[in-house]
């Protein structure tokens, strides 16, 4: 367990692998802890330094009163990489962690040298639904809307096994007040223009079944970065890194090694 004070926001991340390696950064989804990587890292190839973290108002980072500006969360992850002394890192992030990661190649090309887009757009929904969602987890916490983000997030077959039930647990864990905070972040964001003036690899990540950003969502913002790369995992919804992590790392490795990264 290590954290990150950035002036004054304590930030939770560990670093696994090769300290000297390559820079590889994953970010957490809306409503998850840098847990849901774990099972992806024994699939992947040697020589990086896995860096993984835990967006503000979850997991053991944190929780500032919300709302949150997209800028603040963009900035979370900026200054954690100079914190860590990071630079030329292929940043992969999740949903709202894709969107983060969007902002920092726009703002620090220094810092970002590849990007893996994953179950993310450049902007998710309408504000009106996240501004709904917000106020369900006012009034009810986050178990009010429990059940349905579930079903987006997890394909039918991974909802009937016993390991459902952790990630469930998971998503009732986080503060309210973070999610709420991150929903605010969400609602506020639209990248299709800054990310259709990147010029730096791409590689776009999608599962079949995902129903909060469905595949063709993510091809879409894929497909702003000129010769980026789009892979669809079958089977699997929201979090394929969670429900398929073996073919996530699959689709991950041949990407890092087609730069030359690791």
């Amino acid at each position: 367990m290590r954290i990150a004070d950035l002036d004054g926001l304590h930030l939770h991340y560990r670093e696994d692998g090769d300290p000297a390696g390559a820079p590889l950064v994953f970010a957490n989804s809306l409503g998850t802890d840098l847990r849901i990587w774990d099972a992806v890292l024994d699939h992947l190839p040697p020589g990086l330094r896995i860096i993984r973290y835990d967006m503000r108002g979850h997991g053991l980072s944190d929780c500032p009163r919300g709302p949150y500006a997209m800028g603040a969360l963009v900035r979370d992850a900026e200054r954690l990489l100079d914190h860590l002394s990071v630079r030329d890192a292929v940043f992969v992030g999740l949903s709202i962690g894709g969107m983060v990661a969007q902002g920092l190649a726009v703002k620090r090309l220094d810092q970002v040298r590849a990007l893996v887009l994953s179950n993310t757009a450049a902007k998710i929904g309408q504000p009106a639904m996240w501004h709904d969602r917000i106020a369900t987890v006012q009034a009810e916490g986050i178990a009010g809307l429990a059940d349905g983000v579930l079903a987006r997030w997890f394909a039918r077959a991974f909802r009937e096994t016993p390991a459902f039930h952790a990630w469930r647990n998971m998503l009732l864990r986080q503060p309210p007040e973070g999610y709420a905070g991150c929903c605010a972040a969400i609602a506020g964001t639209d990248f299709y223009t800054p990310t259709s003036g990147l010029r730096l690899p791409a590689l776009g990540i999608a599962g079949s079944e995902d129903g909060a950003t469905p595949p063709d969502l993510v091809r879409e913002t894929v497909e702003l970065i000129p010769g980026a790369e789009f892979h669809l995992i079958r089977r699997a919804g929201h979090l394929p890194c969670v429900e398929r992590p073996e073919a996530y790392a699959a689709a991950l490795a041949p990407f890092l090694a087609a730069i030359g990264h690791g």
